[in-house]
């Protein structure tokens, strides 16, 4: 069944680039097959909604054991691009927390898809993750899946990060900014969350069954508005 995306809602066409560079190399490693680990079941319950899972990319290299490593170097090392926020992925969701997951085999994500999407999700392996756990479950074509999820991440505008890490947040504050930053979007359609120490990890926009924001589920909110939230500055030029 094709995908329906109703990214208008969020922003006009103008959205704000996400990468702040990037430079696709010339060869990208194939990444490896994903298949569930032990403990993780099929899981194919109707789908009523889906989550678009934005990672802030400062936060996510300063977590890393190793920047250099195969999995981060593009995203972390800093040779091919710098990157503010990226896309995690996106999630379909359903009412309760066993959300659908592996629903079938998924094969490798071809080069020219992973080449086009790799500034938007700056790893091949998560690229490869992404298709096999939750794209599966939306559409038998891996193209399919990450158009969809590139319409909507580039229809996201996103707050001043420099003025937000200048002094300390709340999970409340990154929400009403958000918000203030996207036409059609409130604060109860915004998780929020927050990793180590306070450090803030994810926003996630909640999303209908037609891919338009909607209100999130109790069980996707994430941190609570009082939660005390620190933002990494982005370094560098």
């Amino acid at each position: 069944m094709a995908l329906v995306v109703l990214a208008a809602t969020l922003a006009p066409a103008t959205a704000q680039a996400q990468a702040l560079s990037c430079s696709v190399p010339d060869r990208i490693p194939v990444p490896r097959l994903e298949q569930p680990k032990r403990g993780e079941p099929v899981r194919k319950p109707p789908i009523t909604g889906y989550l678009l899972a934005m990672s802030w990319s400062p936060q996510h290299c300063a977590d890393v054991r190793n920047p250099e490593a195969a999995r981060d170097a593009f995203q972390c090392a800093g040779k091919n691009g710098r990157f503010g926020w990226v896309l995690h992925g996106l999630w379909p969701e359903t009412d309760g927390p066993g959300y659908p997951q592996w629903c079938r085999p998924a094969k490798i994500v071809p080069q020219p898809v992973l080449r086009k999407h790799l500034c938007m999700t700056p790893s091949a392996q998560l690229l490869q993750h992404e298709w096999a756990k939750h794209g599966s479950c939306m559409s038998p074509h891996p193209a399919a899946y990450f158009r969809s999820a590139d319409i909507l991440f580039r229809a996201v505008r996103f707050p001043d990060m420099k003025v937000l890490a200048a002094k300390p947040q709340t999970a409340g504050s990154i929400r009403r900014a958000f918000a203030a930053a996207n036409r059609g979007i409130t604060t109860p359609m915004i998780a929020v969350s927050v990793g180590r120490e306070g450090w803030l990890d994810e926003v996630r926009l909640c999303l209908g069954p037609r891919m338009k924001p909607a209100q999130c589920k109790p069980f996707q909110w994430g941190a609570n508005e009082g939660r005390r939230v620190r933002v990494r500055p982005m370094t560098g030029g």
